[in-house]
């Protein structure tokens, strides 16, 4: 809303952050039907979102949006990596491969995002270890599926740990080591 762009742009865009990670992830998995034509009652859900914001949102409203998304942010980011690199290792991926599968599922989409509104990824840019909390999400599913938990809990443990690690990182304001820390001689 802050690029004023019209509902289908609104819609477009909230629709690439919303499944594009996951999609990005089934393409290189080569896993079909991907996830939100299976389940395309969300999709209904991302248009009826997008026209209730169009309505409803101002731009007085944005700075508050943009911190009050926060911690569902956090909970997204702990669950989409724990579900994507679960996807992945079922279907027998190495442990690195699912856990970028991981990654990705989480965090892409909001990098494809930004590149359609023509701003470079926050991910890449604004120095928080969110990215950094994705990876470590994975290998927690990683090693805990190894062990032979069962998988709801190794799915609810890791996600919750990560979200309790992103709204820490938020509260504390953590960064991530960035170019402006390098001392130059």
């Amino acid at each position: 809303m802050r690029k004023r762009m019209d509902l289908v742009g609104l819609c477009i865009v909230s629709g690439v952050s919303a499944f594009g990670g996951g999609t990005l992830r089934d393409i290189l998995l080569d896993r079909r039907p991907f996830f939100w034509v299976s389940h395309s009652a969300w999709l209904w859900v991302l248009i009826l979102t997008c026209i209730l914001a169009m309505f409803f949102m101002r731009e007085r409203h944005l700075t508050f949006t943009e911190k009050a998304i926060q911690i569902p942010d956090a909970l997204g980011l702990g669950l989409f990596t724990a579900l994507g690199t679960q996807i992945a290792l079922d279907l027998n991926m190495p442990a690195i491969v699912a856990a970028l599968m991981g990654v990705m599922t989480a965090v892409f989409g909001g990098v494809l995002r930004d590149i359609c509104c023509n701003e470079i990824p926050k991910a890449f840019n604004d120095h928080q270890p969110y990215a950094l909390l994705a990876f470590l999400d994975a290998w927690i599913v990683i090693s805990l599926s190894a062990m032979g938990l069962q998988e709801w809990f190794v799915l609810s443990l890791a996600a919750s740990i990560t979200t309790i690690l992103r709204g820490l990182a938020i509260q504390f304001k953590w960064q991530l080591p960035h170019h402006s820390h390098i001392k130059k001689n």
